[in-house]
């Protein structure tokens, strides 16, 4: 395992992570859930990733509840949590001062934690002045309640804004990102943050380095039953992934990928997670696996990341056509 710093913080995260969107409590119970852990951690990872919106609060808990039975040592593991989607009410949701203590705390109790290694704002929140949630995270570091703070999903606008906004009140500004960056998506990671990562040391971890499955290569021949895409409440996912024109174009893409990965020796998932990997200013990629045999897999990327030479790379960018513009030097 490589272990990265997030950002300029001199925190080492492992290079590979393990998240639980859609599938813990949706396509892993508790078993198999542990049964990824085990193997994550004994692979090194060291960074686990969650959210108060995860199943409604319930990945959390099948992560604390299997955190406190291993007893590894918590000085050897990072484990976030994201606050703005916590219920229906008013006071549930975003980013005000309440909502973001109030979060912190369940989700404490959730996992079964005295402090959190890292807390994300999920989304931005254009109702709650961006000075009220900095003073809101500061707080939380200053109670021994969270260590580090970032965003997920914020316009390089916002981050700027609220790391002016912590440097002028001396406040701890966030230290990293956490947007979705994959061979599809790739305008705001190579782009729109690229002077934030030395103006301000940004660090990032990304998700979805597969596509929600696309650049696996399991939706060539349609819709496994066992995938998210069919999954109640993410008929808006299948949407996206397969019943557009623009899901079926990566779909074709992801087999000319395929062909490739394999030249290489490894499987296209492979492929796609050395390929995000491959930017040093990626400080985690966050894997999401719904069986241990995944995972696996998953985790062979490491060993693809050398095999990533330019000529490669350019067959890569020939496949995908979607290159971001270098920003315009006058």
């Amino acid at each position: 395992m490589e272990y990265r710093r997030l950002g300029k913080s001199g925190l080492k995260v492992s290079v590979l992570s393990f998240g639980s969107w859609v599938t813990f409590a949706n396509q892993l119970d508790e078993k198999k859930a542990r049964e990824c852990l085990e193997l994550a951690y004994d692979a090194g990872i060291n960074f686990f990733d969650a959210a108060e919106a995860y199943a409604k609060g319930h990945a959390e808990l099948i992560l604390g509840k299997i955190l406190g039975e291993k007893k590894w040592r918590r000085d050897s593991f990072i484990i976030s949590s994201k606050v703005f989607w916590g219920g229906e009410l008013p006071t549930q949701r975003g980013l005000s001062r309440k909502h973001i203590h109030d979060a912190c705390h369940a989700a404490l109790r959730r996992l079964n934690l005295d402090y959190l290694d890292l807390y994300f704002c999920h989304r931005p929140d254009a109702q709650t002045p961006i000075e009220e949630t900095v003073r809101a995270m500061n707080t939380l570091i200053e109670q021994g309640k969270v260590l580090y703070w970032g965003t997920s999903e914020w316009s390089a606008q916002e981050i700027m804004e609220a790391y002016s906004v912590a440097r002028q009140y001396h406040l701890i500004p966030p230290t990293m990102e956490q947007p979705q960056y994959n061979m599809f998506v790739r305008e705001r990671v190579e782009k729109e943050y690229l002077r934030l990562y030395e103006a301000i040391g940004l660090g990032t971890s990304i998700w979805s380095p597969l596509a929600s499955g696309v650049l696996s290569g399991k939706y060539a021949k349609g819709v496994p039953s066992e995938s998210r895409a069919n999954l109640p409440g993410y008929e808006w996912l299948r949407q996206k992934l397969v019943d557009s024109a623009e899901g079926q174009a990566n779909i074709r893409k992801a087999e000319q990928l395929r062909t490739l990965a394999h030249e290489l020796g490894a499987s296209l998932s492979q492929l796609a997670i050395a390929w995000c990997m491959r930017l040093p200013y990626v400080s985690t990629t966050i894997l999401g696996a719904s069986n241990a045999l995944q995972l696996k897999e998953n985790l062979g990327a490491l060993a693809i990341l050398p095999k990533l030479s330019d000529d490669v790379l350019a067959a890569i960018e020939q496949i995908l056509d979607n290159q971001p513009d270098a920003p315009t030097d006058y």
